[in-house]
């Protein structure tokens, strides 16, 4: 029988998004401003900060 993690089906349920991933892409450069992660993405800031809020809430990200 297979052993799941919850923790690990959150990250792979995180990183399933392709703006997330962008997201962590361009993170792993170095650190980006909201505006900075926004610049490349067809979307309000808003919806930036949900996003970001989802990654940090994962453990990928803080602030």
């Amino acid at each position: 029988m297979l052993d799941y993690s919850p923790n690990l089906d959150r990250v792979f349920h995180v990183l399933a998004d392709p703006t997330r991933r962008a997201m962590i892409e361009r993170l792993d450069t170095g650190p980006a401003t909201v505006s900075e992660l926004a610049q490349p993405l067809a979307m309000s800031l808003a919806a930036v900060v949900q996003h970001l809020q989802v990654l940090e809430d994962s453990g990928l990200v803080r602030s």
